[in-house]
């Protein structure tokens, strides 16, 4: 939730500039965007430009030009994503399911307007179609316009881009997919996402349209020491209630002065080693990671042992009508 004094998630502070002079007339004026993380916990930065405000049909919407994290994206005021660190994110969410997927040809995105797991899944030269699926043109449209390193992701011949509830495009399509990948807005009350993260449609919607082998993913909300029983928790044992084999991981991610998590699911078990997933790498992917390698997944995936046994602990089973939220508030529809 974002608290505005001059517009949503934005304020301007003047500040003393007091010198060695004794002169304390100087004033310093920059622009900065909050975000209540938490009841009494604010997190901001100073910004070069806001460059859109507005709202669409199904969220409020800020990309917003940060002095310390570049271009940032900001859905119902919580930050999704920013310039410098999305690497981080993206790397986590895409790479660890594909890899650990024998041949992954198919692939469909819940969500990803922005385009950045669209272009991290398009590095794999097993990937013959992708389809990304997004409710939301207004965000597709200027992500496209300002977002430049996934210009090439939106006109790869591979993607196809549907504008739709993921639910809906799901139940429509008679395909089945090698990988399924959540890339949802955080469950907030009143937005537009959390249904997507229940056990009614994980059970009746993703795992019958994942193939034989088939690997579901989905970015799970933060994962902190003290976070991490917001959402993180319950997705992970909801999950588990569905699939047979479900690994929890996360990473820090400096612009979300957070650690976030991601919960990778299938029926099929998870066995490769770090030198395993080293060989995959280098044999599927276009390019260098920036973040991601073996020994970066396996730890990753060594939760500590409060979130762990808080996972183990944990019996919370996310349904629509018993669901959990990061703190926050979407748009109302």
């Amino acid at each position: 939730m974002s608290d505005f004094s001059i517009s949503d998630g934005l304020s301007s502070e003047g500040s003393m500039n007091v010198n060695g002079n004794g002169n304390g007339n100087a004033m310093r004026k920059s622009c900065w965007y909050e975000e209540e993380i938490e009841e009494n916990l604010r997190w901001c930065f100073a910004l070069k430009s806001i460059l859109h405000t507005g709202a669409s049909q199904y969220q409020d919407i800020q990309l917003l030009d940060t002095k310390p994290f570049g271009k940032a994206l900001v859905l119902d005021g919580k930050l999704q994503s920013a310039e410098i660190d999305e690497f981080i994110y993206h790397e986590s969410l895409v790479h660890p399911p594909l890899l650990h997927h024998t041949n992954p040809k198919t692939i469909f995105i819940m969500g990803g307007g922005e385009g950045s797991t669209a272009r991290e899944i398009l590095r794999h030269k097993t990937v013959e179609k992708v389809i990304m699926c997004d409710i939301d043109q207004e965000v597709v449209n200027f992500c496209k316009s300002y977002l430049v390193v996934n210009k090439e992701a939106f006109y790869d011949p591979r993607l196809e881009l549907v504008i739709n509830d993921a639910r809906a495009e799901l139940e429509r399509r008679d395909e089945v997919y090698d990988v399924i990948i959540g890339d949802l807005a955080d469950p907030i009350e009143g937005g537009p996402c959390y249904q997507l993260y229940t056990k009614s449609f994980y059970e009746s919607v993703i795992k019958p349209r994942l193939s034989k082998g088939g690997i579901f993913v989905t970015q799970a909300g933060p994962a902190g020491i003290f976070s991490h029983t917001e959402v993180f928790s319950c997705i992970f044992n909801t999950l588990s209630q569905v699939f047979k084999y479900v690994v929890p991981y996360s990473a820090h991610i400096p612009s979300y002065a957070d650690t976030w998590g991601w919960v990778m699911a299938s029926e099929y078990p998870f066995t490769l080693t770090a030198d395993e997933l080293d060989l995959r790498i280098k044999q599927r992917i276009q390019g260098e990671y920036r973040y991601l390698d073996g020994k970066t997944f396996i730890s990753s995936s060594t939760l500590s042992k409060a979130v762990r046994k808080s996972l183990d602990n944990e019996t919370h089973v996310y349904t629509e009508g018993n669901a959990r939220f990061i703190y926050g508030h979407g748009k109302q529809l």
